[in-house]
């Protein structure tokens, strides 16, 4: 069996970088897919709530996006192989950047102070974090 190289903390970071993009996609895809799966079928009665259950089961906005979860959960484990899951984590925070700013080109969402002010705070976090590693 062929040794495998280690990976550097660069291409780490890539992967998790990677895996935030794979993760708001997923959550757009959600997001996109409760959306759609609304059925009018009340959640109190036992046939609504498995009309509900098959309504979201079959949409495929919404295995699309846990697919993306779980791809992203693939890549996340060979990332952190090789490196600090104390350096990596903070990095998945970028996610909520994303999210935040495909919520506001894709659902007309708006952006205000606090969430730009909380965005800023999550990528100078994510920065100071990052740099806090031993190797």
């Amino acid at each position: 069996m062929p040794v495998r190289k280690p990976l550097n903390r660069r291409q780490s970071v890539g992967l998790v970088f990677v895996c935030t993009l794979l993760g708001a996609a997923g959550q757009v895809l959600i997001k996109t897919g409760a959306r759609t799966s609304a059925t009018s079928a009340p959640w109190t009665t036992l046939s609504g709530i498995w009309t509900n259950l098959y309504a979201m089961a079959t949409n495929l906005h919404l295995i699309g996006g846990y697919s993306l979860y779980a791809l992203m959960t693939v890549v996340f484990i060979f990332a952190l192989r090789d490196e600090e899951l104390s350096v990596l984590y903070p990095v998945i925070a970028l996610t909520y950047v994303w999210v935040a700013g495909l919520s506001i080109w894709l659902f007309g969402e708006t952006m205000n102070l606090p969430k730009l002010l909380g965005i800023l705070i999550i990528v100078a976090g994510v920065g100071v974090l990052g740099k806090g590693g031993k190797k």
